[in-house]
């Protein structure tokens, strides 16, 4: 089992470059960036003050490193790393920065959301986008750069703006037929844009890249809506989950509905398979103790887990939401397919253990993941069926077409897996706990599918 040794980071602000060779990371003050294979230091810069958000250029040649306190953003460079670039915003603050696809305009958000400003790595020059909205997604560009997408919001109807990105003119300008726009995503084969209304609507719109409405769906109407919403990578199917506990899955022809995944308490479907882990805590004689395994080697007292097929039907552990807060913990709250578009995995807020992947072929569901705690966080290989998640432990999970593994992470002290993502050859997991970060081999990786 291939782990690399425990290395320092804060507030989760870990990237691997996007041609995977560097990894960066974020301590306080100080962005480090290291070959991802040896995981030696090759730079090493100083920020002006804490780091809250970092982001590498689509060409994995600068970082951009934010400082909304200061209403600051700094630019490093990895083939010059005398150069460096400084943006501060003054008093109009700063609440949200990020790159454009080509890796050589800074697109910053202000406070209160009064205008975005395109800042230009090449010329120097600046565009301002008036009225952007203050919602979920408002920002999105194309998978192939070439246009973006943003939500705006002026005498209080949304609009959609669609820009060029080559020189940042206006390409569309269009009304959206939403009362309270949530968020906007592109399709991946850039033909059309999906947008969806806040939780109080039950409402989602197809839009044509010139601004035509394609089509617009309504489940149904006076009860919380939409909660989630994910494209497969083939754009063949768009997923929408919501408050109701279900997940609607619409074809790209028609834009109707042509299935739904229920999440229900009891789970009695025969060609679906429920794994659920199960602790036990291993027994320790006094002869396996010593001063170095007390002081040293936390693996001695940890909790081993392992997966077992239950028999069906079968219960799954439902918490009941409190109707008096809100944003209730009740829905689908998070949708993501595998790269091959086969499987459909989700997440049901009021059933927070459980993890559910669905066969997209047979449109059926095809297992069930029961943990002890909490499912934090899960992803899909980029390059493979297989799935990791982690629950807040000191373990790692993985599940394929074959079936499940817990594997713990043996690391000195308590490393708790609070979220984890794949290097993007898919021949590593980065985990991340709150304050330090560990790499996990394909040796570990590809167990499941052995």
């Amino acid at each position: 089992m291939n782990f690399s040794e425990v290395f320092k980071q804060s507030n989760q602000l870990c990237k691997v470059s996007p041609d995977g060779k560097y990894l960066a990371t974020c301590v306080q003050y100080r962005l480090v960036v290291r070959d991802f294979n040896s995981l030696q230091i090759v730079h090493l810069y100083t920020c002006l003050d804490p780091v809250m958000h970092m982001e590498w250029s689509s060409d994995s040649l600068f970082i951009l490193c934010a400082m909304y306190k200061r209403g600051l953003v700094q630019v490093w460079s990895l083939e010059q790393p005398d150069w460096h670039c400084k943006i501060d915003e003054g008093s109009i603050g700063l609440v949200s920065s990020r790159w454009s696809p080509d890796g050589r305009h800074i697109l910053n958000t202000t406070e209160f959301n009064l205008r975005v400003t395109v800042w230009s790595l090449c010329t120097k020059a600046v565009s301002y986008i008036k009225y952007p909205k203050a919602c979920q997604k408002g920002v999105d560009f194309t998978a192939d750069g070439r246009y973006m997408a943003l939500a705006e919001r002026r005498e209080c109807k949304d609009y959609i703006s669609v820009f060029v990105c080559d020189d940042w003119h206006l390409l569309r300008h269009f009304e959206s037929e939403t009362q309270d726009l949530a968020g906007l995503e592109w399709s991946p084969n850039c033909c059309v844009l999906a947008v969806w209304d806040n939780c109080l609507e039950y409402k989602i719109l197809l839009y044509s890249l010139d601004g035509r409405l394609l089509s617009s769906y309504s489940a149904y109407e006076w009860s919380l809506g939409i909660k989630s919403v994910a494209w497969s990578p083939s754009s063949q199917f768009l997923a929408v989950g919501s408050y109701d506990e279900k997940v609607r899955i619409l074809n790209h022809i028609t834009w109707k509905k042509i299935t739904e995944f229920e999440h229900p308490a009891t789970i009695i479907n025969t060609k679906a398979v429920v794994f659920k882990e199960v602790e036990k805590r291993p027994v320790v004689g006094s002869e396996d103790l010593s001063i170095h395994q007390l002081t040293v080697d936390n693996s001695l007292f940890s909790t081993q887990s392992k997966y077992e097929i239950t028999q069906l039907p079968a219960q799954v552990p439902v918490i009941k939401p409190d109707p008096d807060r809100a944003n209730p913990k009740i829905g689908i709250s998070a949708l993501a397919f595998s790269a091959d578009n086969r499987f459909l995995a989700t997440k049901n807020d009021n059933m927070p253990q459980s993890l559910w992947v669905w066969d997209m072929q047979r449109l059926s569901l095809l297992a069930v993941l029961e943990q002890t705690a909490p499912v934090r966080c899960f992803v899909w290989d980029p390059r493979r069926p297989r799935l990791a998640l982690c629950t807040g432990n000191t373990k790692v999970y993985l599940w394929s077409p074959a079936g499940c593994v817990s594997v713990n992470v043996p690391v000195e002290g308590s490393f708790q897996v609070q979220s984890l993502f794949w290097h993007c050859s898919g021949s590593s997991l980065v985990l991340l706990s709150k304050e330090h970060i560990c790499l996990c081999g394909a040796s570990v990786a590809s167990f499941c599918l052995q």
